[in-house]
């Protein structure tokens, strides 16, 4: 759960961006009523060398914390300090950033614009109306505040508020600018797509004949040369053995006692597993202690010598297969165990895995020109007049492989849904500027006339649906398009005069201070 609560927070953080870069939001009720200390009185960080009060990233990061909690996403303590501290001390150094801006600009807040905000804010009123009395006593007591010192931040927050808006109403949207939007959102395709792999047909290629092998090696022989060195691992392995094993715990303290009565524990499980009475891997999940091994029968799989304790070693790889050991000691307890299978150690040189290496790039050309003839094959049967849909329907459960994140064993029809001429990608397929290309040029429903290269396969397709712009459609969605051009542009502005204010100013941040609100976890 940690993981997905972490995607939200960091998903939510960004949603937020500019648009909150407040951290003490001036609605009703914005103030958290933290009643937190300080350790100590110090800078949070000094922003063209006037300071953020470290009692100010405290609020503001409380604030944050309880938002997100409010909103059914519980932030991690370890995420909280590694994202959204860092997030909150930089919301509040834009809004310094921007009240300097502000002032310099000769922008400043009424007096009449305070007060309907400390009016409006349900944590100053009384049966619904503003209270002076509690107005008071809620900046004594919980905002840990003086009027004049509320008052001083909340006029310095709703100047860096008005700098933006001033930013916000130098977003002007031209005509040329809100049609592009529209021919770009409203040109748009669906298709069904079958895709051939390679893999799909690699079962159907048998191995090449000793004169096929003789003539690739000459032609590929860089291929083979660069599959070698990229693949190095699989020819050059230290001995490995493949075993099971029957572990009898000891304390790290244990007596000579204890460790007199687990051998002979382990030396009656020994007997037990070779008189053949009982299969070892049975014995094993019946009375093995390894809590890792435990459910698999004792599987330690495929080890080499350097991953076991060195008397493991020693015993395990000196065994034959199919033979079991006497109990050896470790400072685990005492294991039993079972080797099936030993693997040599080996060092191919490349003249030595030549034909291996080979052999498999062989097949998988094959395999891949297999693929692209069976998808020339379907784009000719589309051509005739059939469909993706009837020629490759889903093998089960009305729903593609692809779609269900499963293997593909076969081609399958796959509807995308509508997508626009502005991406680079074609849903459920990714990157295919090709087939997007041809998608688009087409005028109406119809087949794609060739094949189409993607990834490692191949692809035909059908465009099932177009739907092109009409000056008839621009007019009628001309003022909600220009309305979301403009919030685009504003956003932009927004971000472009923040970056510029933080590139311009002199930014000093106090980390070791910022770690007594937050901690070290």
């Amino acid at each position: 759960m940690e993981g997905l609560n972490l995607r939200k927070v960091v998903s939510l953080v960004f949603i937020i961006g500019i648009a909150v870069v407040f951290t003490l939001n001036f609605g009703p009720g914005s103030f958290s009523k933290s009643s937190g200390q300080l350790t100590e009185a110090s800078a949070a960080a000094v922003v063209n060398g006037k300071e953020i009060p470290l009692r100010d990233f405290s609020r503001a990061y409380a604030m944050q914390i309880n938002s997100l909690r409010n909103r059914g996403n519980p932030i991690p303590e370890s995420a909280a300090r590694q994202f959204l501290a860092p997030q909150v001390l930089q919301q509040l150094v834009d809004v310094e950033l921007l009240a300097q801006a502000a002032n310099r600009n000769g922008i400043v807040p009424a007096d009449s614009e305070l007060v309907d905000i400390i009016h409006r804010n349900t944590d100053f009123q009384k049966d619904g109306d503003f209270d002076f009395e509690r107005y008071r006593q809620v900046l004594r007591d919980f905002y840990r505040l003086t009027e004049a010192q509320y008052e001083e931040d909340l006029r310095h927050q709703l100047a860096a508020q008005k700098m933006l808006e001033v930013v916000r109403n130098g977003a002007v949207v031209s005509e040329d600018e809100v049609r592009a939007r529209y021919d770009k959102d409203a040109n748009q395709a669906k298709l069904v797509f079958a895709r051939f792999l390679p893999t799909m047909y690699a079962d159907k290629v048998p191995a090449p004949t000793p004169a096929q092998l003789d003539e690739f090696k000459k032609a590929h022989a860089k291929e083979i040369s660069d599959y070698y060195e990229t693949n190095r691992f699989m020819y050059q392995q230290p001995e490995r053995v493949r075993a099971r094993q029957i572990l009898v715990t000891l304390p790290a303290d244990a007596t000579a006692a204890q460790k007199e009565e687990a051998k002979k524990r382990a030396s009656a499980i020994r007997d037990e597993v070779t008189s053949g009475a009982k299969d070892f891997a049975a014995v094993a999940r019946e009375k093995s202690e390894d809590p890792g091994t435990k459910a698999a029968g004792g599987d330690l799989g495929l080890v080499e010598r350097g991953s076991l304790d060195p008397a493991l070693a020693d015993a395990m790889f000196a065994l034959s297969p199919n033979s079991v050991s006497e109990p050896i000691e470790t400072k685990l307890g005492y294991h039993v165990v079972k080797v099936e299978e030993k693997q040599a150690a080996s060092d191919k040189k490349l003249a030595d895995a030549e034909n291996e290496i080979a052999t498999t790039l062989y097949k998988q050309q094959q395999a891949k020109e297999l693929a692209k003839a069976e998808a020339e094959k379907a784009l000719a049967e589309l051509k005739g007049g059939k469909t993706i849909a009837t020629l490759f329907p889903p093998e089960k459960e009305g729903q593609p492989a692809l779609q269900r994140f499963e293997t593909e064993t076969r081609p399958e029809a796959v509807e995308t849904g509508s997508f626009t001429a502005g991406g680079e990608s074609v849903p459920y397929l990714g990157p295919a500027p090709q087939l997007i290309s041809a998608a688009f040029a087409a005028q109406a429903p119809q087949a794609l006339d060739q094949v189409f290269p993607v990834g490692e396969g191949f692809v035909v397709a059908q465009v099932t649906e177009r739907q092109k712009p009409s000056d008839e459609e621009f007019t009628k969605k001309k003022d909600e398009l220009r309305e979301q051009a403009r919030r685009a542009k504003q956003i932009e502005l927004e971000d472009s005069f923040i970056k510029a204010l933080r590139k311009q100013g002199t930014v000093v941040t106090n980390n070791e201070a910022v770690q007594t609100v937050i901690g070290t976890g």
